[in-house]
């Protein structure tokens, strides 16, 4: 299949969603980001990055915010429980 056609099919999907236009390859850091916290290893060769560290430095900004963000939660938590 062309890529053209994939980026058309794409652009026509969202337009027909009332999305706002999107480069396609948000679909992959999409997947991606949704999978965080599942093994490096799978991780990595899902996306087909040769090694993990590719895969690490990709997405570990993301990974460390979530890790902000779950820690955040837990001590809004915790004010609550030792009240």
């Amino acid at each position: 299949m062309p890529k053209s056609s994939l980026f058309n099919s794409f652009s026509r999907i969202l337009k027909k969603a009332n999305l706002p236009s999107l480069p396609i390859h948000s679909l992959r850091h999409t997947h991606a980001v949704l999978q965080l916290g599942a093994d490096m290893k799978y991780l990595q060769e899902r996306l087909g990055h040769e090694s993990m560290q590719i895969t690490s430095d990709v997405y570990s900004h993301v990974s460390k915010k979530i890790d902000k963000d779950r820690m955040n939660k837990f001590e809004e938590y915790m004010k609550d429980v030792l009240k």
